[in-house]
Parts: structure tokens; sequence; C-alpha cells
């Protein structure tokens, strides 16, 4: 293959350095996700609860904070950090609730 480097060919290192001076943390608790043919929009935000208006008890209310647009080859690098650091959370410290605060669901009776 021609991206292999040939017998006594020094393989070059590449150093990657951060930037973070213009990085901002957020905090999620919700996402939505848009699709298109060549990307991948991620919004984050959080839900809060919102009075109704007309007195017809709460809404629920997802309020963005951030958006992200990713290629989709990245997408899919993305899915599999996130699966393998979710598979050794889950080793060292059990099953990760997916609906925290809801009742298991019973087995049959």
């Amino acid at each position: 293959m021609a991206d292999e480097p040939t017998p006594g060919e020094q393989q070059q290192q590449v150093q990657l350095m951060l930037d973070e001076s213009q990085m901002k943390t957020s905090f999620a608790n919700a996402y939505r996700i848009h699709t298109t043919a060549e990307e991948v929009v991620l919004d984050y935000g959080f839900n809060m609860a919102n009075p109704n208006p007309q007195g017809g008890g709460q809404q629920l209310l997802f309020k963005v904070t951030d958006r992200i647009i990713l290629s989709y080859p990245n997408v899919k690098r993305l899915a599999m950090s996130l699966q393998q650091l979710v598979r050794q959370y889950e080793q060292r410290m059990g099953e990760i609730p997916t609906n925290p605060g809801q009742p298991k669901a019973a087995g049959p009776r």
C-alpha cells in the first residue's frame, strides 16, 4: 500500500496540541438529533418544567444551549468511543439506567 512506510523509512510522528482558550462548558440533560445526507446535527440543552399558561398543568421545555454539526465518519468514531466508555464504566460501576426514577418493568406473571 502507498500509505505504509517502506523498510528503512522513518514514520513521522505528529504531536497533537490542544487550544482550550475558546472552550466553554455546558450542562446538558437532553439532546435532539437532525440529519442530512452529509451531516448529523446534535442539539444539546436541558429539560425544564414550564408552567402552562392555560392552567392545564405543566409543560416540559427543552432549552437548546449548544449545537454541534458532525460528518458521518466523525459521528461513527464518536459513537465507537462513547460505546467503549460506557462499557468500561458499566464494568466498574454496574448498569447505567436510561430512565432514572422510573420503575423497572416487571417480568412475566
